[in-house]
């Protein structure tokens, strides 16, 4: 919500699709995914640029093998860095900014088999998680998207926002996002 709050114009083409898809008469469901395509890039997006866990789960080297230049010997433990992948200029234009729209009309998935975008691991060392994972971010996103008007608090510019992370298992804000959430399904909310 940080990097959406950021950029209104995104905030305001994510609920022109749910009202488009949806309407206003009801909530975000399971069913409505596949028609959220702007929602679904929003997810990736920052899956990519502030991923849960900066090192994926420990993999271990089959064999003797070379990447990069470097020698990587059987048995080596492999740690990936899915916060440098999310960043690397190679495969990424401008990695550092907030940009859905790159993952529009792109087939870039986060099951594991694009391999810059691993935001819950590959392989057999994947999050086992992953599959509830994602339906709860697209429900919990789109309803928040969709049931409130999101804005900063009277006093605060958009400049004031401190986006630095501070690192351990997960990537956290160095100070909390206050915003002043105001309902747009009223109707719908209180029946």
């Amino acid at each position: 919500m940080s990097e959406l709050i950021k950029q209104p114009h995104l905030i305001k083409k994510a609920t022109d699709e749910l009202d488009r898809v949806i309407g206003k008469e009801r909530w975000v469901q399971e069913s409505d995914f596949p028609n959220l395509s702007f929602i679904d890039s929003i997810l990736k997006e920052t899956m990519r640029l502030h991923p849960v866990a900066v090192l994926l789960a420990p993999h271990l080297a089959l064999e003797d093998c070379k990447v990069a230049g470097y020698d990587i010997a059987k048995g080596t433990v492999v740690f990936i860095n899915s916060w440098s992948l999310g960043r690397d200029s190679d495969t990424w234009d401008d990695p550092h900014s907030f940009r859905p729209e790159r993952f529009m009309g792109r087939d870039v998935d986060v099951k594991g088999q694009h391999f810059e975008l691993l935001p819950f691991g590959s392989g057999r060392r994947m999050c086992p998680g992953y599959n509830l994972g994602l339906r709860m971010m697209r429900t919990l996103l789109g309803n928040l998207l969709h049931g409130f008007n999101w804005n900063l608090p009277d006093n605060m510019k958009i400049e004031d926002i401190d986006m630095e992370e501070l690192f351990g298992l997960t990537t956290q804000r160095k100070f909390p996002l206050v915003v002043v959430p105001v309902p747009r399904l009223a109707a719908y909310m209180y029946n």
